[in-house]
């Protein structure tokens, strides 16, 4: 289990491995969290999809449960679970992201993210501490990641921790691939 400190200032922020049992918690969370995420331009119906299929408790069932993933989770000491990561370790199943990173082994931050109420309070810094030791804890030399071009936030956030723009590729939300720039970072 992966514990951090709280962090100061702001609310008590704890980080831990997710438990088996907060699939459902985990989907609630992506659900108010991913369409943070999407370009003005993303329709609801497709985010509504996106999560749907792609976020569901019995999806988060399957990430719990798979060896080759690591799911961390931020709560607030209440028990309410204010962010999370995920952690896919091995080679990129997506050849442009594969073709675009430099170091080996590696691991994809495929998820992070934090409820809105939590922005500037230090959670989603936390997380991404915790979350790049135990990739490193893991044997990984670096670390990858697609975000949104248009999410200047989260550029802003992941340049702060030291991810560098790669490459691009394409993700795909409802039936539009949406562009993503690939960023890496040494562990």
């Amino acid at each position: 289990m992966i514990d951090s400190p709280p962090v100061a200032p702001g609310p008590q922020v704890r980080v831990r491995t997710a438990r088996p049992d907060e699939a459902a918690a985990l989907a609630e969370l992506a659900a108010a969290t991913f369409p943070l995420a999407c370009p003005p331009h993303t329709s609801a119906e497709a985010i509504a999809d996106f999560i749907r299929t792609v976020l569901a408790p019995a999806n988060f069932e399957s990430y719990l449960a798979d060896p080759d993933r690591l799911l961390l989770v931020a709560d607030d000491g209440t028990g309410t679970l204010t962010g999370y990561t995920m952690l896919v370790f091995g080679e990129p199943h997506d050849a442009d992201a594969a073709g675009a990173i430099r170091i080996r082994p590696t691991v994809e931050l495929s998820k992070c993210y934090v409820r809105a109420e939590a922005h500037g309070t230090g959670t989603a810094a936390a997380l991404m501490t915790a979350t790049l030791a135990a990739a490193r804890g893991r044997g990984a030399a670096g670390s990858w990641l697609g975000v949104n071009e248009e999410n200047d936030r989260a550029l802003r956030f992941y340049g702060k921790h030291g991810y560098e723009r790669v490459g691009t590729k394409h993700f795909l939300v409802g039936a539009r691939y949406e562009d993503d720039y690939v960023l890496e970072r040494a562990l």
